[in-house]
């Protein structure tokens, strides 16, 4: 038998029904919260048993208005499970988003413009640049977007394969350099036979678009994957 901690101020009113009210003596004993809520509830019931009767509307009974209150809070606890299995969905989907805001997949065959994740977005609006690396044959697109921050970049990548742990870095004209982000490759990889997404990601960096000659696909523990001018 499930049992609420809101349970408690049914059973002060005495409209459990006879299993739940049993479910809930039991748990009452162990639970110190509860006790404590019904200590504060003591002398509730006496106190609306004093109370003056409110007028009831013709032909209604106080067994009808007890089994209104008991059919409310039954509806009540039905509510309130379906509350709990829509958090736990929008939680999940909480996670999902996480990941693809991260990772962003796409098929190469579909639409370049995935509207609702920011990689695509920039992708599609931004300044794009892109190149293909002779020996790695990974190939990658750079779009970028200034901003009085600095500069917003999104990469999609393909032609590469895991595992690996890889950052894209901006390049300026006086040598400096700063991670614009980074992420894990799979072993299957992305852009390849068998696993055709493409990588999308997305990041920013403090350096303006004017100063920046490059980005940089590093592998990390050395090794370049992929250089795109720009």
């Amino acid at each position: 038998m499930s049992v609420e901690h809101t349970d408690v101020g049914a059973y002060v009113l005495g409209l459990l029904e006879e299993n739940d009210r049993r479910a809930f003596e039991e748990h009452l004993a162990g639970c110190a919260s509860c006790a404590s809520e019904v200590e504060s509830f003591a002398g509730m019931r006496t106190l609306l048993t004093e109370v003056a009767p409110i007028d009831r509307a013709p032909g209604a009974s106080p067994e009808g208005v007890v089994d209104l209150l008991s059919r409310r809070r039954q509806a009540a606890r039905r509510r309130r499970r379906g509350t709990l299995l829509i958090g736990v969905a929008a939680g999940a989907a909480i996670v999902a988003g996480g990941v693809t805001i991260g990772a962003a997949l796409r098929n190469p065959a579909a639409p370049t413009h995935d509207h609702g994740s920011p990689a695509a977005d920039l992708l599609a609006s931004g300044e794009r640049h892109s190149a293909t690396d002779p020996v790695t044959h990974a190939s990658g697109t750079v779009a970028t977007d200034g901003r009085p921050w600095g500069t917003r970049v999104a990469l999609d990548l393909a032609g590469v394969r895991g595992p690996l742990t890889c950052r894209l870095v901006a390049v300026t004209r006086s040598g400096q350099r700063s991670v614009v982000t980074e992420w894990a490759v799979p072993p299957k990889g992305y852009g390849v036979p068998g696993a055709p997404a493409h990588l999308q990601v997305h990041g920013g960096t403090a350096a303006q678009r004017s100063q920046i000659i490059r980005f940089d696909v590093l592998i990390e523990n050395g090794g370049t994957l992929l250089r795109i001018p720009v």
